[in-house]
């Protein structure tokens, strides 16, 4: 031991390192103050009958009071402190009877200074591990001696306040836990989302004419069965519009295939500008595309399809003017999708067949 102008100053602790690793794990030092620690030292103070108790803890460089009764100070010096001497042995209480009589502590500021330590007890803050952390001590400022009931007491609060901070770790830890498993949930929810994105965008490619942005076959067979469902439960009516670019293999062998593709793609735009907002217009195959009509009669099927082609046949084509021939059926429940399919196919067979660029209605009652 080393002589200080504060006395005796104590000697390291063997396990130093790992103590104030320890010390470390509960994050403790310098936390705000808490009832059931302010609690304990109450009650120590009040069993010894003693105007001073203190949960004293000792750092690398300090004690720090992490509760206190009868001092307004927060922290001392480590070598004015009495605890770094009461660590040294964990097992047992460190009594000083007298301060002014122990060379240890006869020249420590607390005890010539304020608050005039004369009597000193502490029982060591030791972890299941076997470190101690510091003490629960107790003070007066006139020489005396514990009690056997009053150190027993005290060896119990002293449990109680390691009992504290193992909950308090642990609570920490838990915490932490929760906190990681918060952050994990919000990373598997964001994965989630940018999955379902993934998943819409694919199905979404499945479903779109590269060429032309209007809804593919596969799309088309998709909605007409959902239309053909609804208008079932509904008793509501459907309308099919088949339309064909006429002489569209002429234009191909004349122009090219990109203008071809180009000629489809302004096609497709005329479609989706004169189709209404809930009827759904798809590339059915080549050169063919279809208009699914909801909730549509024969005589407004007709309508639509009479502007189309109408539409088609004002536009403006970068090679030579393009026309359509349409084919139109309606259905009301009692008919399923693929008669629709089969009387519209039938009814565009037949405009092509008598002279193209115009527009004919299925005959058939329904």
């Amino acid at each position: 031991m080393a002589t200080s102008p504060c006395g005796i100053s104590a000697q390291l602790p063997a396990d130093e390192v790992t103590r104030l690793q320890s010390l470390e794990s509960f994050r403790i030092l310098d936390s705000l103050p808490e009832q059931s620690y302010d609690d304990i030292v109450t009650l120590a103070s009040h069993i010894c009958g003693v105007p001073i108790a203190l949960i004293s803890l000792i750092d690398s460089e300090r004690q720090w009071f992490k509760a206190k009764v009868g001092v307004e100070v927060q922290q001392t010096p480590r070598e004015q402190a009495f605890c770094a001497h009461a660590i040294l042995n964990p097992a047992d209480i460190m009594e000083v009877p007298d301060a002014t009589l122990d060379p240890r502590f006869a020249n420590n500021p607390l005890v010539t200074g304020e608050p005039g330590i004369r009597f000193y007890a502490g029982a060591p803050l030791v972890t299941p591990s076997g470190s101690a952390l510091g003490t629960l001590c107790i003070i007066d400022r006139v020489p005396r001696r514990l009690t056997p009931p009053m150190a027993k007491a005290l060896k119990a609060l002293a449990r109680q306040v390691v009992r504290l901070l193992e909950l308090r770790r642990a609570l920490a830890e838990l915490e932490t836990l929760a906190q990681a498993q918060q952050e994990r949930q919000q990373q598997l929810e964001a994965t989630q989302r940018r999955l379902d994105q993934v998943i819409l965008e694919l199905a979404q490619q499945t479903m779109t004419d590269s060429l032309t942005g209007l809804k593919n076959r596969r799309a088309f067979d998709q909605i007409l069965r959902e239309d053909s469902s609804r208008m079932a439960r509904t008793q509501s009516s459907l309308a099919l519009i088949l339309l064909d670019i006429d002489g569209f293999k002429a234009f191909n062998d004349e122009f090219g295939h990109v203008s071809g593709d180009e000629a489809l793609q302004q096609l497709a735009r005329v479609l989706q500008a004169q189709a209404r907002a809930y009827d759904r217009v798809a590339r059915y195959g080549g050169e063919e595309f279809a208009i699914v009509l909801p909730d549509t009669s024969m005589a407004e099927a007709l309508g639509v399809a009479e502007r189309i082609r109408q539409e088609v046949q004002d536009a403006h084509w970068p090679h030579r003017p393009v026309t359509v021939s349409l084919g139109v059926a309606a259905a009301r429940a009692s008919q399923d999708s693929l008669t629709l399919v089969a009387r519209a196919d039938k009814a565009l067979y037949q405009a092509k067949a008598t002279g193209r660029n115009c527009v004919v209605r299925d005959t058939e009652v329904v």
